[in-house]
């Protein structure tokens, strides 16, 4: 399986490690680094980016047709982007209306 490390894939990686960062520190309390579970999220979603069939090509995950993650950490990232989704227009506004005209 490829590596997919191209800009439409970094950016990916960028969006949802800002977005993971949020809800760990709106919901876990901690300004420092990511809680245990949110880390184990983080390095879960950087991989599934990492080698997405789709590579640069790909849309928004909640458009995709192939769910590539694992059932407990699917929830766990609907989760955080239910969370995170809403409030990235306040905390991270270009990341946002880019991720928006992709949809």
């Amino acid at each position: 399986m490829a590596r997919n490390n191209g800009p439409v894939i970094t950016k990916e990686k960028e969006m949802v490690k800002k977005m993971i960062t949020l809800y760990c520190r709106k919901n876990h309390g901690d300004e420092g680094a990511l809680c245990e579970h949110c880390a184990a999220l983080e390095t879960y979603a950087l991989a599934r980016l990492t080698f997405c069939p789709f590579g640069e090509e790909k849309s928004a995950c909640s458009n995709c047709k192939v769910h590539c993650y694992k059932d407990d950490f699917r929830q766990l990232i609907k989760m955080v982007m239910r969370f995170s989704g809403p409030r990235m227009i306040l905390y991270h506004p270009l990341y946002s209306i880019g991720h928006l005209l992709k949809k």
